[in-house]
């Protein structure tokens, strides 16, 4: 299978985690996309570095007030009085804000959910070049090829239209899809399997029946994204029935997983799309440190054979995966079984 990835992550180095109270280094680090590679590598997948792209699709998927903070923003940021490497937010307006305020402080309010998204030098320039990674494999999807798989770092599916969010900032498989779109795809659908509910994804196409979203993720009364991912967030006025939110219980093992899968892509199959896109997040695993699940890599297998089972083409994009030791072997025994 062919592989796209690029070296443009490396500039996003994010340094500001804080977990329960806590300041940790973040697990969202340069290391894993090294280690989902050489892993790739190894197994034989073709490596592709992603070519530039024109980017003018983002402004279909986030705000221009939005793409200007991210690129623009740290230099303001900068320029405050003992100010830190990275935008880090002070203050959370969201829910009763009347006016958008120009002071960076009050930007980074606004467009940051929390602290685990900062903002630094490099951060526009490693998201883009994720962005470059999407719409790279999208090219090969638009060519002919049946499958394809884009080693995005930072992953994106937590990105709303004006919000960077859980180590997302540019919404990768949204751009995708609405690349696609452009393209002549009249429906895509997209499976999102991380253990975090795809907020931003949902959020972006809620209201639309060209695009389906389909999430499995952990029940998000008691794990994160916490405030969406509900059964009962089924789409609104045109959209309505083309959202599906299939939450699961702490402890849930392959089996469950994999049912639960198999659910939404009976959901998948009905819709009919051109493409189907798979947010793959390998962070449902019993050992990575963000999961509440016990999927083996068995597990992520038969995820894999599953979803290969639609008909069309399917392209995957890297989500979340973190720290552990079985996390090349994770996405190695998936793209094995997706490609047979």
């Amino acid at each position: 299978m062919k592989i796209v990835h690029s070296e443009g992550h490396r500039s996003h180095d994010p340094q500001m985690f804080i977990c329960h109270g806590r300041l940790e280094p973040s697990p969202e680090r340069p290391e894993r996309a090294d280690v989902l590679l050489a892993s790739a590598l190894a197994a034989g997948h073709e490596a592709l570095k992603a070519k530039p792209t024109d980017a003018s699709v983002l402004r279909r998927v986030h705000t221009a007030r939005y793409l200007d903070f991210l690129e623009n923003g740290i230099n303001e940021w900068l320029a405050l009085p003992q100010a830190g490497p990275e935008i880090v937010p002070t203050t959370h307006p969201n829910r009763f804000a009347s006016r958008y305020a120009s002071h960076i402080v009050a930007r980074a309010g606004f467009h940051l959910a929390g602290t685990a998204s900062p903002v630094g030098r490099g951060t526009w320039a490693a998201a883009r070049s994720s962005i470059d990674i999407a719409l790279n494999v999208g090219s090969l999807i638009a060519s002919g090829e049946r499958r394809a798989y884009g080693l995005c770092r930072p992953p994106g599916h937590h990105a709303c239209t004006d919000m960077a969010w859980g180590f997302c900032y540019l919404n990768n498989i949204a751009t995708l899809a609405e690349s696609l779109r452009m393209q002549g795809a009249e429906h895509i659908a997209i499976l999102d399997i991380d253990i975090h509910h795809g907020n931003g994804t949902q959020q972006i196409f809620y209201d639309r029946p060209d695009v389906m979203t389909v999430s499995v993720h952990a029940d998000p009364d008691r794990f994160p994204i916490f405030f969406s991912g509900y059964a009962d967030e089924v789409g609104s006025g045109a959209g309505a029935g083309f959202n599906l939110n299939l939450p699961l219980k702490p402890g849930s093992d392959d089996s469950a997983f994999v049912d639960a899968i198999s659910v939404g892509m009976r959901k998948v199959r009905d819709f009919g799309p051109d493409v189907l896109l798979v947010s793959l997040g390998l962070d449902a695993y019993r050992t990575d440190p963000l999961s509440v699940f016990d999927v083996s890599t068995n597990g992520f297998r038969r995820a894999a054979e599953t979803i290969g089972s639609f008909g069309g083409p399917v392209a995957m994009l890297q989500e979340g995966g973190y720290a552990c030791s079985e996390l090349g072997d994770n996405l190695v025994a998936f793209l094995a079984a997706i490609d047979d």
